[in-house]
């Protein structure tokens, strides 16, 4: 099968809806992968359209057995998975300040954004494997750089909105993922790298963010269609590399 094979986690709206829109443009077979079947099959019914195959995969990342159920659909249907999109997330804080966040909502968080991440991209590997050219982007956050939260002059460690511990915290985490898969994978040939695609109004932010979903689209599109010569082990936003 010369067509690759595109699989977006939360793609029912938002940052991922829009990154499987632009991916079915270039001529991908995108798998919309979603927790809520009526949301998923709608938001595939609705970008298939001018020839794109869009198709809805019943996915809730936290479920072990529904990650193992989509693959079993990829298997039976492509027999091989050519770009996995890790975009599932969540945030709920709601501005609980940093030193009332409990271990019960770091759970919450972590198990999307982090252990959701795991469970999806080991259990896809199989699939990437059987791929000429495999790559696994991870949408991630300028909020998880160590680097920048660091300095006591920029802007998180003074801005009240960035102080989002468990949200943070699940960003870095997933960054120092996206470098152990990256160096483990490197030799096979699989690319992985994270993705900031910057601050974005969307349902997670409640719709404040600056930039819309088009614009943060751009770097998870831009590491997902990577050429074989193209960088693994890197946190890229659009047009330039974030710092850890």
């Amino acid at each position: 099968m010369s067509t690759k094979i595109a699989l977006v986690t939360g793609a029912n709206k938002g940052l991922g809806r829009e990154t499987a829109r632009r991916l079915a443009a270039t001529g991908m077979t995108v798998l919309i992968g979603a927790r809520d079947r009526t949301r998923g099959a709608a938001a595939a019914a609705e970008l298939a359209v001018d020839g794109m195959d869009v198709r809805f995969v019943p996915l809730d990342v936290t479920d072990a057995d529904s990650v193992k159920a989509a693959a079993a659909y990829i298997q039976e249907t492509f027999g091989k998975l050519d770009v996995l999109v890790n975009n599932a997330g969540i945030s709920v804080e709601n501005r609980t300040p940093v030193t009332e966040v409990t271990a019960d909502l770091m759970r919450r968080t972590f198990e999307t954004n982090v252990f959701g991440v795991v469970t999806v991209t080991n259990t896809m590997l199989p699939l990437l494997r059987e791929s000429e050219s495999a790559g696994v982007v991870n949408v991630s956050s300028m909020l998880g750089s160590l680097a920048l939260s660091a300095d006591p002059e920029g802007p998180f460690a003074q801005w009240p909105g960035a102080f989002l511990l468990a949200y943070n915290s699940s960003k870095t985490a997933l960054n120092a993922l996206t470098v152990m898969w990256a160096n483990v994978l490197r030799a096979e040939g699989i690319k992985v790298n994270s993705a900031d695609p910057g601050y974005v109004a969307t349902d997670l932010n409640h719709h404040s963010g600056s930039a819309t979903v088009e614009q943060g689209a751009e770097a998870i599109v831009a590491l997902a269609t990577l050429g074989v010569d193209g960088p693994t082990g890197t946190f890229q936003g659009n047009e330039s590399q974030r710092p850890w």
